[in-house]
């Protein structure tokens, strides 16, 4: 397929130094890229993460409200 893409001039530039120096032509330089980037957009989406899960009793301090940004600063940062 046929496209046109606009680039910025030194970025084509330094695109066809490097495929130059690898002995590709830019077009395989830029598909070998659109291939890379695609790949791990696809390994970054399926990577799950599983959180811990704390067991301890005892729930928040009196007067924390999870909710209320600024209050938890003040707490943290030890003025109330």
């Amino acid at each position: 397929m046929r496209t046109t893409v606009r680039l910025n001039d030194a970025l084509l530039r330094a695109a066809k130094r490097e495929a130059a120096g690898r002995g590709l032509t830019l077009r395989a330089l830029i598909e070998q890229g659109l291939r890379l980037v695609l790949a791990q957009s696809r390994r970054s989406r399926r990577r799950r993460v599983t959180l811990p899960v704390c067991r301890a009793g005892g729930g928040l301090l009196p007067g924390v409200d999870l909710n209320n940004g600024a209050a938890l600063l003040d707490i943290l940062e030890g003025r109330r």
